[in-house]
């Protein structure tokens, strides 16, 4: 064995394996993807708290997956270690809301998607999804939804009331309730005809009607 040979290692013939203009190149894309996807991610977010820290979670996921890619394609015997390795890494960081998953599986597959080599392909999906993600996500509804909490003291005031709104409503669902003796509650999913809201203080001065809560909600109910 020679003076060389000890030298000699496959880690420092890896040091060339992948030139300086792609890491950098790779990782100033995915940097420019990954803000994309956080830009995305703060105009379309319809949750109750935001978090900052997840925006920045999307740009970091995005290069950081950009990077193990990047070495996984230079290095065959690499590529089946790193496999080993990810399979052992558990997140437990719960998703609050469903529309999440998605900007996660953005991130991971334009970072994998860039460091591959597909440059348009990255780019110009990202761009395409942005834009899809920012019509339908914001998209309102052509009349804005509301729920109705109302209690009466019995079946002939519930009836009144009814009637009532199914006049000066759109739309009038009864979605629960709740009898109990001398008192109803009700839940119902109604539709403005116009931005006036004057008949809820109608309702309130019925004979019967013990209170009437009108609550904007963003949510969905099926029909």
């Amino acid at each position: 064995m020679t003076f060389n040979d000890i030298f000699k290692s496959s880690f420092l013939e890896n040091v060339t394996a992948i030139s300086a203009l792609d890491i950098f190149l790779t990782i100033v894309l995915a940097f420019g993807i990954g803000l994309f996807i956080f830009f995305i991610y703060k105009k379309t977010y319809q949750g109750v708290m935001y978090s900052s820290s997840f925006g920045i979670t999307l740009v970091a996921l995005t290069m950081i997956t950009s990077m193990v890619i990047l070495a996984v394609t230079s290095n065959v015997v690499l590529s089946l270690g790193m496999v080993g390795a990810l399979s052992i890494v558990r997140f437990r960081t719960a998703i609050k809301e469903p529309l999440d998953i998605a900007f996660l599986f953005w991130s991971i597959a334009a970072g994998i998607v860039l460091a591959a080599g597909m440059i348009p392909l990255a780019v110009l999906g990202s761009v395409a999804i942005g834009v899809i993600l920012l019509i339908f996500v914001n998209k309102k509804p052509h009349k804005k939804p509301y729920i109705l909490v109302l209690t009466c003291d019995g079946y002939e005031t519930e009836k009144q009331v009814m009637e009532f709104l199914s006049t000066n409503l759109d739309k009038c669902i009864v979605k629960s309730k709740s009898a109990q003796k001398d008192l109803v509650e009700l839940n119902l999913d109604v539709r403005l005809k116009d931005a006036n809201t004057d008949f809820i203080n109608k309702v309130t001065q019925m004979n019967g009607v013990n209170s009437a809560v009108l609550v904007s909600y963003s949510g969905e109910y099926m029909n």
